[in-house]
């Protein structure tokens, strides 16, 4: 199974049609979204074409291909928009390897799980990359439309136990076995 994997839209219309053009070019089965999806958030400035109600509208028209993680920036509220659920963390395996998904703010590679896994891929932080640490993969998707500290809007392909990051115009950035 393929997995394109997003994070940190932050109610970005234009980012969100971005994603889902990528999810059909990639050709994958599955698209996860790590979190905050309607808000900015406090810290951020508003991104390109910010439209939380039309962000809703596009993906309530992929609910049957999309799981959604809770973000830091998600609501009770933002259910009330949405026609698919948002989950707290979840695991998907790959490859035969066991992969933790989350947003980021409760786990990532500073502030592991107390459950080994093979790999763990979040958001949160806007940056993305790929490093090993104490034997797991930690994979950050970054954003696809606020990324910060001068790296590229991107997202993460997860396929047989591979994991790549790329930008959003499919150069790849980075990969890795998990």
């Amino acid at each position: 199974m393929k997995f394109l994997i997003a994070s940190d839209i932050h109610g970005s219309a234009y980012y969100t049609q971005k994603v889902l053009s990528l999810f059909e070019k990639e050709k994958a089965d599955k698209l996860i979204l790590l979190g905050d999806i309607y808000n900015h958030g406090p810290r951020n400035v508003l991104p390109k074409d910010y439209n939380p109600m039309q962000v809703a509208e596009l993906l309530n028209g992929v609910k049957e291909k999309l799981i959604v993680i809770k973000g830091n920036c998600d609501s009770q509220v933002d259910r009330m928009i949405s026609e698919f659920d948002f989950v707290e963390n979840m695991v998907i395996v790959s490859g035969g390897k066991c992969v933790f998904l989350t947003h980021g703010h409760e786990y990532n590679k500073d502030k592991p799980t107390k459950t080994k896994f093979d790999g763990v891929i979040y958001g949160h932080f806007h940056t993305g990359f790929i490093i090993k640490k104490d034997g797991t993969t930690y994979v950050n998707a970054g954003s696809t439309s606020l990324p910060k500290e001068q790296t590229p809007n991107s997202y993460v392909i997860v396929e047989e136990g591979v994991v790549t990051l790329k930008d959003i115009e499919r150069k790849v950035i980075a990969t890795e076995k998990i």
